[in-house]
């Protein structure tokens, strides 16, 4: 008869930012239940994410499954943050010159892309 006595943990750590990221890679939680979400399985997010394994895809995915009202606060909270750093970084003068200068050489240095861009922005 097979026993059922080994436990197995969670791959997940928390950075001093807040962030759950999967052990041993520097991919996030948020990154593998975004997938999971639109419909991915954890097959395609092992292929999306190489240095994942299978196990630890599906352990992130139960955790997510199991804690869903604690990760949802969390996702909340992230999104947050995110939406204040970019609402910050777009207000700041030397930041948007510096991506003015970016989008300046990679124009230069490809002059098709000049004709698209110049019509999105």
């Amino acid at each position: 008869m097979v026993g059922l006595e080994e436990t197995i943990s969670m791959p997940l750590v928390v950075t001093e930012q807040g962030t759950i990221l999967i052990k041993g890679s520097r991919v996030s939680q948020d990154s593998i239940i975004h997938h999971f979400k639109l419909g991915a399985t954890a097959e395609q997010i092992v292929q999306s994410f190489p240095s994942l394994s299978l196990c630890d895809v599906y352990s992130s995915i139960a955790y997510y499954l199991t804690h869903r009202q604690e990760i949802e606060e969390y996702l909340k909270e992230q999104e947050t943050a995110a939406d204040a750093l970019q609402e910050q970084l777009e207000s700041n003068p030397d930041y948007q010159a510096e991506i003015a200068e970016l989008r300046s050489r990679i124009l230069s240095r490809q002059p098709k892309l000049k004709s698209i861009w110049s019509r999105t922005v």
